[in-house]
């Protein structure tokens, strides 16, 4: 069996901190938003997860923690999930939907 190095145990630890954080995340807005979660495909959820984790990779995680997830909206959601879609085919920049996702994530602090 090959040995694992410093780098990809360093880079597994990152990957499970940013699902913990996401699936964190999710699960206060998935009270919040209650039976209406419902709405939203497997496949919607996939992608806010996506959109969700690219942004807490690009900020600081005192700010993340700072975000009030439970006062995202439906609309919010939606939003997010449509510029996942964009990203997905090749419509609209990553860089640009995280850091929309951000400032929608900023409203709600």
């Amino acid at each position: 069996m090959p040995e694992v190095t410093d780098d990809e145990r360093g880079r597994r630890v990152f990957q499970i901190h940013k699902e913990m954080a996401v699936e964190k995340a999710l699960e206060k807005i998935r009270q919040n938003i209650g039976q209406d979660w419902k709405i939203y495909s497997a496949t919607d959820i996939e992608l806010l997860k996506y959109l969700l984790g690219e942004g807490w990779i690009s900020m600081d995680r005192r700010r993340w923690e700072g975000f009030t997830f439970t006062r995202l909206t439906r609309n919010d959601l939606d939003e997010i999930i449509r510029m996942a879609k964009e990203v997905k085919r090749k419509e609209r920049l990553e860089s640009d939907a995280v850091r929309d996702v951000t400032e929608i994530l900023g409203r709600v602090s």
